[in-house]
This record gives structure tokens, C-alpha cells and sequence, in this order.
């Protein structure tokens, strides 16, 4: 008797199911728990009282504002899966693609943001740096919460419309832009004083590193 193996295939999307489920309670809990501060938080599309509540730089290493980070990464890493299989390059029930992803993700937000701290240590502008990457972290979580529920929809009904993603990388882009307009509106006098350092700043860690993410996510 010849005993033939075959690969046995598993389509399911339980793991995305969990995470989705999550994200959700993570953001229920803070909802609850830092009451004031989800609330001022829920404003920012709208209002930047909570950046001027919450701009101390200890607040970084906040509960909150740590695991609304998590609730990012998983919104972003399922957005990033689903704008891929929407351009053919993998399924959105592939567990394995949207671990990469995410570790990825994490690996490269946490390390740019060490070596921001080490840069701006050395140009002496911690200041800058401190503020800055506060705003981004807030702004970026803000719209990973609102990416949130719109990922949901895309990943558990299919919309083979690649002016959908379109739309969402186009709005990202100009998210992205308006986060650094108002930054440096509301620092324009300390960059004005540290120009130089502040041109080789934005240079090395905001234009060079998501220039190489394009690279290579598209090759």
C-alpha cells in the first residue's frame, strides 16, 4: 500500500476576527479609564486642545498612550495587508504576510524613534524632538483608530476597487502633511534658530526612511 500526504489548507480568518476584537477593547478600556483624556482625544480631528493638555514629553511612555500605539500598529498593519491584496500581491487572510507586516511596522517606528532621540541630543534639540514626535504619535493613533473601523469593512466584504485604496493613501499622504504643517507652526521659532540642523533633521529621519519603506515594499 503507497501512503500519499497531501497538503491539507487552511482559509480562515479567526486570528484577524481576535485582533480586530482587541483593538476594540483596548480602545473601550482607555475609553474608560482615562475617560478626559479619550475624550479630548476623540476631538483632535477637529481641535488641538489635547495637544496642549497632554504636551509634556512624559506622556510618551504613558498607559494610554502606549496602548493606543498597539491599536495603530494593528490598524495600519491591517490596512497595509489589505491595500496588497488589493493590488494582487497576497490574500488578506494570510496570518504570516500580516505578522511580517506588523513586526516590520513596530521595528520601524521604534527604532526611528531611538535614533530621533540620539540625533536630537546631538543638534541639541530635544525640545523639537520631544514635541514632535508627541504630535505624530497623537495624530498617527487618531487616524489608526479611524482607519479601524473602515478596515473591518474592507477586510470581511470584497471591493475589487483600486480607487477605494486610492482615496485612503491619497488622504494619509495629506493626514501626514498637515501633521508636520502644524508642527512646525507652532515651533517656528526654534526651527527658525536651528535651521540647519532642523533641514538634516527632516532629511535623515522623515524623508530617507519612508523612502526606503516604498522601495521596499514595491520591490
Amino acid at each position: 500500500m503507497e501512503t500519499i500526504f497531501k497538503e491539507r489548507l487552511f482559509n480562515f480568518h479567526d486570528w484577524a476576527t481576535i485582533l480586530f476584537f482587541v483593538a476594540f477593547v483596548v480602545i473601550a478600556v482607555n475609553k474608560n479609564v482615562f475617560t478626559a483624556r479619550f475624550n479630548e482625544f476623540v476631538r483632535l480631528g477637529v481641535s488641538d486642545k489635547y495637544i496642549k493638555i497632554y504636551k509634556d514629553s512624559s506622556n510618551m511612555r504613558s498607559g494610554f498612550t502606549i496602548s493606543m500605539f498597539a491599536v495603530q500598529l494593528i490598524s495600519l498593519s491591517f490596512f497595509i495587508l489589505l491595500m496588497l491584496t488589493n493590488f494582487g500581491k497576497t490574500t488578506k487572510t494570510d496570518g504570516i504576510t500580516y505578522l511580517r507586516i506588523a513586526t516590520f511596522l513596530g521595528v520601524f517606528i521604534l527604532s526611528k524613534y531611538l535614533i530621533e532621540k540620539i540625533i536630537a541630543t546631538t543638534f541639541h534639540i530635544e525640545e523639537f524632538a520631544d514635541q514632535f514626535n508627541l504630535l505624530k504619535v497623537s495624530y498617527r493613533t487618531y487616524l489608526g483608530v479611524v482607519l479601524l473601523p473602515i478596515n473591518v469593512v474592507l477586510f470581511y466584504n470584497s471591493f475589487n476597487n483600486h480607487w477605494i485604496y486610492i482615496v485612503l493613501i491619497v488622504i494619509l499622504l495629506v493626514w501626514n502633511f498637515l501633521t508636520y504643517f502644524f508642527t512646525l507652526k507652532a515651533h517656528q521659532n526654534l526651527v527658525t534658530r536651528k535651521l540647519f540642523y532642523f533641514i538634516l533633521y527632516l532629511c535623515t529621519l522623515e524623508i530617507a526612511p519612508y523612502y526606503f519603506m516604498y522601495y521596499w515594499i514595491t520591490k
